[in-house]
């Protein structure tokens, strides 16, 4: 039986297990980013079977988040239908993968609708590759961490929670730099932001603090999400910097791979559709793209 609640901090004890069992280096399903997006999301969640539910509501419109876990599927999504029915409210499913498909064919053939929603795809990277930016299609990424050197008497620290003060001056200071014209889904992203300081020990989250001359430059927060991804949920710098972002992105990665030397992908998320974003992910060069889909099962 489904029994939804609010998500709480004390979930995470019984999600971790059962993201980490899907082992999907997709950014949907890892509890830091159920629970640093909640204010936007009103999330509810409980365990079916061995299967995690989580139901967003955006915009008062509720849907479900594919059930990740382990354990046979056609029962547990069949439940989730019946339950959308009882509760009169489309059966829609999001942050399907390309992997997740065929069991959704087989399951419901032409009685479903399958969209794709390219700017939700996450970008993976070979964590060796952002590592030492080898490569003539990455030349233009070594140019600007040769200048922010040359320029810069710069360090790389863990963040702390002593570095968190920092950090929020740097967010507010960003914040305050965005155009109206840039302000879509800025607001949302700001309050997951505050919310990954307030909780960042308790998520067990892991960042890294750029400094310049004892200011801080740059900040980054991620987690491990399965086997062998780490996903970074934020990254923030100072852009009249040059080569901030270009090099808090490369030391975080190599501070990954000295704790983490399992990882072998680094999940940057999505664009969520914005053309400078987009653009600046695909300067990175790609190695995958987690392909994911809204479905929509029809009565």
């Amino acid at each position: 039986m489904i029994e939804l609640h609010p998500v709480t901090l004390a979930d995470k004890s019984w999600i971790d297990p059962l993201v980490l069992a899907e082992d999907s280096p997709s950014a949907d399903y890892n509890f830091g980013n159920i629970f640093l997006w909640d204010e936007s999301f009103h999330q509810q969640v409980c365990q079916l079977e061995e299967r995690l539910i989580v139901m967003p509501c955006y915009e008062e419109k509720p849907f479900f988040a594919w059930p990740v876990g382990s354990g046979p599927m056609a029962s547990v999504l069949e439940q989730m239908h019946q339950y959308a029915r009882a509760n009169d409210f489309p059966f829609v499913l999001r942050g399907v993968t390309g992997e997740h498909l065929p069991t959704v064919r087989s399951l419901w053939g032409d009685k479903c609708t399958i969209e794709d929603e390219r700017d939700y795809w996450d970008y993976l990277y070979s964590a060796e590759k952002l590592d030492t930016l080898s490569g003539k299609k990455l030349h233009g990424k070594r140019n600007h961490i040769n200048r922010f050197t040359a320029e810069n008497n710069w360090r790389f620290e863990p963040m702390t929670p002593d570095s968190l003060p920092a950090c929020q001056t740097l967010l507010d200071e960003w914040m305050a730099l965005c155009g109206e014209d840039e302000r879509d889904g800025i607001d949302e992203e700001y309050t997951a932001i505050l919310r990954a300081f307030r909780y960042y020990e308790a998520l067990s989250l892991e960042g890294g603090a750029l400094w310049v001359n004892d200011r801080l430059a740059a900040f980054t927060i991620g987690e491990v999400i399965s086997s062998d991804t780490f996903n970074v949920h934020f990254e923030k710098a100072y852009a009249s910097i040059n080569g901030a972002y270009t090099m808090v992105n490369r030391e975080f990665v190599r501070q990954i791979r000295r704790n983490h030397p399992e990882i072998q992908w680094i999940n940057r998320e999505d664009d969520t559709g914005r053309p400078s974003l987009r653009q600046s992910k695909l300067s990175y060069q790609p190695d995958r793209m987690v392909e994911k889909y809204k479905v929509t099962i029809h009565e």
